[in-house]
């Protein structure tokens, strides 16, 4: 018997997932395999200590991205249950396709892939440009619409983070520019070509509840309290660890309080936006991430988190409504504001940073970094890899350049893909509805067997 055609979408999707799971066992079992126990006892201590090192930054982690963010989402009041099933299967989906490109690309030799933990947290910052992107698109996009967006976006950030990082020499230890600048254009540049000049209307289940805000503020607390270990779990251990993490918790603190102020200056009334407080808070920890362990001053960090919550907030205020008018360009979970304009302020704060470092002292020499991408800088401490201060400052804003152009392209592209009708993007009256996609079980809202299921079977169908 033939398949309805209304039944398309909602197989389409373990389809995809099962043949992508079938295909990385496979993988896994003829390619990937762990390093040799070492008989030697330096060798064992050495490794014991790197894992006891890093496991506590690595859950930490993992806590922020399947926890904190995954509630930052859950602003949209009838969409709780997708932003969090969403964000969590893109988390798994997104770091075990990084794993696999990442593995072929630098780590295959003789024919294995020896998997250790540091392969895995690599992937992992991989898969957070993913998790930010899909904010533009956030309630207005299928699940397939997010895994192929996924497909596409990890092996574009991988040959990004490859040029910024190994080519220019970009020093970039908290993923500044090589994760929060390039996520957020590219998720912009999927949503433009998604909707294409379209203006989106405001969904009557759009507006956040009380409730839905609360747990989205909760997500932000969550986020806030394990930043730091996202920003300095790849420096070097010691003094440049050490400066990474008392910068980032300066800038987020500064970020959190200039968010109150000008939150309230901006309302006639005084009051606070919820909006303001679950974004401008957590800006400082994307603006300082790029110079989080050059040696500055105390002050420099806190001056870099309260600028980041201004900009953040004003753009919240004034630039996404301009934006909306003016390009049509929607950002349903604002990562323009939150990632986008903080991470540009702390890009150009990289380049100053790198301008007026003193060499006269070791306290004032950047430190020998390891970046984001995993691959070993061989900037040499104090010397900027033998370009000068001028010229590290000029790769810093070629860094910047290649992510803003990288990232907006291949969004635009991908976007455009994502509009094929196989992939089933729901139709405007079902978006933001988490019963399109689960079994709700509230008798006081389901409006019976004629109800929401047929509804969503009959629009899906449409879109096929």
């Amino acid at each position: 018997m033939a398949v309805p055609p209304s039944t398309y979408p909602r197989r389409l999707l373990p389809l995809f997932l099962g043949l992508f799971q079938a295909a990385l066992l496979l993988f896994f079992a003829l390619f990937v395999t762990y390093d040799e126990p070492s008989a030697q006892a330096e060798d064992t201590s050495l490794v014991a200590n790197q894992v006891y090192s890093t496991f506590p930054f690595f859950q930490d982690i993992q806590v922020m991205l399947v926890v904190g963010l995954g509630l930052l989402l859950t602003f949209l009041p009838r969409y709780g249950f997708s932003s969090l099933t969403h964000n969590f299967l893109l988390l798994n989906f997104s770091m075990q396709w990084a794993l696999v490109l990442q593995g072929l690309l630098h780590h295959f030799h003789h024919g294995q892939i020896h998997l250790d933990l540091h392969k895995l947290l690599i992937s992992e910052f991989a898969a957070v440009t993913v998790l930010i992107s899909v904010g533009a698109i956030l309630g207005r996009a299928s699940p397939c619409q997010l895994l192929v967006m996924a497909t596409c976006e990890i092996p574009i950030y991988l040959a990004s983070e490859w040029v910024i990082v190994t080519c220019l020499g970009v020093l970039d230890v908290g993923g500044t520019i090589t994760i929060h600048i390039f996520s957020c254009y590219f998720g912009l540049g999927v949503s433009k070509a998604l909707f294409r000049a379209t203006q989106q209307p405001l969904h009557p289940k759009e507006s956040p509840t009380p409730s839905s805000d609360l747990m989205s503020l909760v997500g932000t607390l969550i986020l806030w309290v394990f930043w730091p270990s996202f920003v300095a779990v790849l420096c070097q251990p010691g003094d440049a660890q050490h400066r990474a993490i008392l910068n980032t918790l300066l800038a987020m603190s500064a970020s959190a309080i200039t968010t109150v102020v000008a939150s309230s200056l901006l309302e006639r009334d005084g009051k606070l936006s919820p909006g303001h407080l679950q974004n401008g808070s957590l800006a400082g920890g994307v603006a300082i991430g790029v110079v989080a362990d050059m040696a500055m001053p105390p002050v420099a960090a806190l001056a870099l988190g309260s600028l980041s919550a201004v900009l953040c907030v004003l753009g919240f205020r004034f630039l996404t409504p301009l934006l909306g008018r003016k390009l049509t360009l929607h950002d349903q979970c604002g990562i323009h504001n939150l990632h986008g304009l903080p991470g540009i302020l702390g890009a150009a704060a990289s380049v100053v940073a790198v301008l007026v470092a003193s060499k006269d002292t070791s306290g004032s020499r950047p430190s020998e970094l390891a970046p984001v991408g995993g691959n070993a800088s061989r900037v040499a401490e104090g010397h900027w890899g033998g370009r000068g201060a001028g010229g590290q400052a000029l790769c810093q804003a070629a860094g910047l350049a290649v992510a803003l152009g990288a990232s907006l392209l291949a969004g635009l592209v991908t976007g455009a893909a994502l509009r094929l009708p196989c992939l089933a993007r729901p139709p405007e009256r079902l978006c933001f509805d988490d019963s399109l996609y689960f079994k709700i079980q509230d008798e006081a809202e389901s409006p019976g067997p004629d109800g929401s299921a047929e509804e969503g079977a009959l629009a899906l169908k449409e879109r096929v």
